[in-house]
């Protein structure tokens, strides 16, 4: 990811959220030096990840694929790119939230390897209310 891609980045995680990160946080993590990469299938711009690493630990403060090509394991590349950063980076270990009701991503986790490890009451904005944040963590080896 880079400057050019911030624009087309925060309208795809907008089409992906209801509380989507703005622009503004991307560039963010770009200033910040974080992990950030962009996933294209013919120049489109679909997929995005975002990971932080401080020392020997990781977490993927974000991921996303257009809706139109989730399910044909985008997602998987990207969080597989994710990991490997991590790991080549130093990173033992990989950290993240989910929201429950993410269930096609809680899958995804789960068919990885990661274990969850704790509950973050009212973590996450809700339509209604807030909604809890599921950690998970995964040992990178």
């Amino acid at each position: 990811m880079n400057e050019r891609d911030l624009d087309a980045v925060a309208a795809l995680e907008a089409t992906l959220q209801v509380f989507p990160w703005s622009r503004g946080n991307f560039a963010d993590s770009l200033t910040a030096g974080y992990s950030v990469w962009v996933l294209r299938v013919g120049g489109e711009l679909i997929g995005f990840s975002v990971v932080m690493s401080v020392i020997d630990e990781a977490h993927l403060l974000t991921i996303g694929v257009c809706k139109r090509y989730q399910g044909q394991g985008y997602g998987a590349r990207l969080l597989r790119h994710a990991m490997e950063c991590a790991r080549l980076g130093g990173a033992t270990k990989l950290f993240l939230e989910v929201r429950p009701s993410n269930e096609r991503a809680v899958e995804l986790y789960r068919h990885f390897g990661f274990h969850q490890i704790g509950l973050r009451k009212g973590y996450y904005p809700a339509v209604i209310g807030r909604e809890d944040a599921l950690i998970f963590d995964k040992e990178l080896g």
